[in-house]
Parts: structure tokens; sequence; C-alpha cells
């Protein structure tokens, strides 16, 4: 028997990824269900691509082997179909596990973690299902340096961020929603530490300035305050974050509870600072006041021993920080449809749309037709004579009728588009139908929705519930109603 042939086979897997894939509020009503049909989050379509998909890949590249994806209960089914498809490519051993909750009523990252901890023996990474990266920035660079500092450095987690994405002018429409802010954080470039995260109670208890321990600057005299970073929620964890876990039930949270806590040590002084955005300096503890509770810190010590009687642990551990730069690339979350338009903007970007060249799929688009370079054409879609579309996403098995006009748009899958309509900027989910001369303007559907011909919509969140209860308003069909009553 050769030997080295086989030991690989009995080697230790290093790391689990821990994938998980939640309903999705913050995309309503792309993720509403359709009729009996849920729409889960990892599968809405990134230029005509799974959101699931990109994830899998990120993954794969890096040499992980293994995935636990946890799912809500009634996205078992659609994530099954999908993982056992021929649309998937990933050849990872994904082990898909679910759990009960509501739309209304969502589990918590530690919660899910406490609950699947029997699944995860080894190091793990935790993932969400809708971070999309560009190839400057692979796993295998964060898991590098995990190895590195847990070895050399003490530390139990890498966390990663990436700078807030400035949408270009116009983007941003308030007829969806107020943007979600980043959370101001504290780091040491020089030791690559995170020290400190705003959480919403630090905001509720002073929303003008935030306090953090003295000691902190002079330790890190050169550490950086920063409110324009995101977080990736991709944290490469110690096997042990688990037994802390199991420590604090009642956490949710795992960037808001868990990670403020776990670097948590006896504090004494702590002082009030100002707008973020500045470097810190010691010499700036002199002027201000000493007489605050202390505020979260770190310090490069690994002991896991925990006090009984006391809230945290006797000694910090270290959380380290890998800030993407801008200039390396589009990395972007995809937990609002405002980043949903906009990375399916930035792929337009660096496409370049040709007819196809298959004779089924070039005898559904009219000659007539007039489709621009940056535009994706899903299979099996047919665009008849004179429609013109510009800057768009058109999914597969849809059906553009004539004189049909769509421009910076993102269209799932099997929708229909008759005669005449007009279409900008908006996000169609699947199997979405648009009446004959109607006009949508930054409208976002649902699965299956249905717009009435010669509708004018404009700013409108079209959801099958306010549909069927009357009270989606049509500009051209009601020109006093106020602007009060459209629906959000």
């Amino acid at each position: 028997m050769d030997i080295d042939q086989v030991q690989p086979a009995f080697a230790k897997r290093e790391f689990l990824a821990v994938l998980i894939a939640g309903f999705g509020n913050e995309l309503l009503p792309l993720t509403s269900d359709n009729g009996d049909e849920p729409s889960p989050k990892p599968l809405l379509p990134v230029a005509n691509k799974p959101l699931l998909e990109y994830v899998l890949s990120w993954l794969e590249q890096s040499g992980i082997k293994d995935v636990l994806l946890i799912c809500p209960a009634i996205h078992q089914p659609a994530l099954y179909h999908h993982i056992n498809s021929d649309i998937s490519s990933s050849a990872l051993r994904i082990d898909l596990q679910t759990y009960d909750e509501t739309q209304e009523d969502t589990a918590g990252t530690c919660a899910l973690l406490r609950h699947f901890a029997s699944r995860i023996t080894e190091d793990f990474v935790l993932v969400p299902c809708d971070f999309i990266t560009p190839p400057s920035l692979p796993l295998s660079t964060l898991l590098n340096k995990f190895r590195t500092e847990t070895t050399s450095n003490g530390a139990i987690i890498s966390t990663c961020w990436y700078p807030a994405y400035t949408p270009e002018k116009g983007a941003l429409l308030d007829e969806w929603g107020p943007v979600p802010s980043p959370p101001a954080i504290i780091w040491d470039a020089s030791t690559e530490s995170l020290l400190h995260i705003d959480t919403p109670d630090d905001h509720d208890k002073n929303a003008e300035d935030m306090e953090i321990e003295m000691d902190l600057l002079t330790q890190h005299p050169q550490a950086k305050l920063s409110a324009s970073l995101h977080d990736s929620h991709v944290y490469i964890c110690q096997r042990r974050v688990l037994t802390l876990l199991e420590q604090k039930p009642h956490f949710e949270s795992f960037r808001e509870d868990f990670i403020p806590w776990v670097r948590t040590v006896p504090r004494k002084d702590s002082f009030s600072l100002p707008t973020p955005g500045q470097v810190l300096s010691s010499t700036q503890s002199n002027h201000i006041s000493q007489n605050l509770a202390l505020k979260h810190s770190t310090l490069n010590n690994d002991s896991e021993k925990l006090g009984e009687d006391d809230d945290a642990p006797k000694s910090s551990f270290k959380v380290t920080i890998t800030i993407h730069q801008p200039n390396n690339g589009l990395a972007l979350r995809i937990n609002n449809v405002y980043s949903f338009l906009e990375i399916n903007r930035y792929f337009l970007s660096t496409t370049a749309y040709s007819l196809p060249t298959d004779p089924k799929n070039r005898s559904l688009i009219d000659q007539k037709a007039q489709i621009s370079t940056d535009t994706i054409v899903g299979d099996s879609t047919q665009i008849s004579e004179r429609t013109i579309i510009k800057r768009s996403v058109i999914g597969r098995h849809c059906v553009i009728g004539k004189n049909v006009k769509i421009s910076g748009c993102i269209l799932f899958d099997h929708c229909v588009v008759e005669d005449g309509a007009k279409l900008d900027g908006c996000i169609l989910g699947k199997n979405t139908k648009v009446g004959l001369k109607s006009e949508l303007t930054r409208c976002i559907s649902c699965g299956g929705f249905e717009v009435n011909a010669g509708d004018t919509l404009k700013g409108e969140k079209l959801d099958i519930s306010d549909w069927a209860a009357g009270t989606i308003h049509s500009a051209s069909n009601d020109e006093d109603q106020s602007s009060d009553d459209f629906s959000d």
C-alpha cells in the first residue's frame, strides 16, 4: 500500500463553511411569496445567475469542500432542487439544514450557531448568502490571515469590511425607503485589530457621540475611526466560539452582541468621541471627561476562562480586521434593493451583448428590435419588433411585445411586457405581467404581480396583497390622488 496516496483521505477537515440564508425581508417585495411558491433570497438572480452561485463559487475557489447551508424550512424544497439541478455548477458537499421561523419572527445568527453547534466540529467560516466579491478578494487570502493571526497573535475571529458603495447620481430613490447606514468602528491598522463596533445600544445611549475607553488610546495611539465601512458578515472563527456562545443564550446578533462581548475587559475610564473620520491621538485624553463607563476594548490575550459571576471574559480575545480597498474592485452585500440594483448594473458595465448565434434563440429576437451592448438577455426570451432595450437585464423565457421601451431595468424569468409599455429603472419579480401601454418608473414588483393595461405607476413597491386589496393607484386613473396614498 502506498501510504502517500491514502494519507490525504484521512486528513482532518480544516474549515467548514456555515452559510446562512434568511428570508431577505430587506429585499421585499422581491422575496415575497408568489402564491404558494416562495422566493428564497439565495435564488434571486444577479445578472441572470442565482445569488447563491456567486457565494458557492467563492467558497469552492478557496479550497473549502464542505458547506452547512441553513435556511428557513419553507425554502428547503426550492434550495434542494437548485443544489441538485443542472443549474448549479458547484461540486461542494452541501449539508442543507432547516429551522422553523416565519418572515415576521426570524432567528438571529447566534441562535442558529448554538442550535447547529453539534454539526460544526472544526474552525468555521460564517458566510452570508448575499456577499459578492471581486477576483481581488479571494477567501483564501482571508483564511491565510486567520491561520497566521490565530497561531501568532491569539486571534479568535477574523472579520472583513468593505467601503460603502457610492451609487451613481440619481440611483438612490427615496421611494424605496432609507439606505442602511454602516456602523462606526475603530481599528488599529498596524496590528490589524478590530477595537470597537458601535452597536444600536451604544447609539441609543448617545446618538451624537461615541464612547470608548481611555486605555484603548494608550495601547493603540494610531487607532482609526470610520463610519463608512460595511461589514461583509464573513467571520472566520475558531471552534471555541461556539463554546463561548453557549454561555450567552440570550445573544442574537453575532456582530452586535457577541463580538463586543467577547472583547470586553474590566474598564475604568471613558470619553466621548466626536464625529467619525479622524485618526485618534492619545493626547486627546487630557481634554476629555474621565467619569463615564468604559466601553469595548481588545487585548491580544487568548484566555478563554470565564468567571462564573462575571458577564464577560476575564481577558479579551483579538478580533482581526481586513479592509477591502475600493480600487481593488467592487465588493457588495446584496442586502437591500439599492445594492441589488447596483450589483446588476455593475455586471452590465462589464458585459458586451451580442445577438444569439444559435438559430432557436436568434429567431426569437426581431431584426427591428434595438438592444444596447450593455444589456443581458436570457435564453428563450422573445423580443418583438421596434422594441428598444437599454442597460437592462432581461431574464429567461420572457416575452417582450412590440414598441416596448425598457431602460435601466431588471426583469426576472418569465416576465411578460405587452405592446407599447414603458419601463424605466424597475425591478420586476418572476412571472410579472405588465399590461398594454402601461408606464412604470422606479417600481419593484413581487413575483406574479399583474399591472393593468394603461396604468401609470411611479416609485411603487408592488405586492400581491396590495394589488388584491386594490391599494395600488395609477397616476393616469387617479390624477387627484395624494402622493401620501401611494403604497410603500
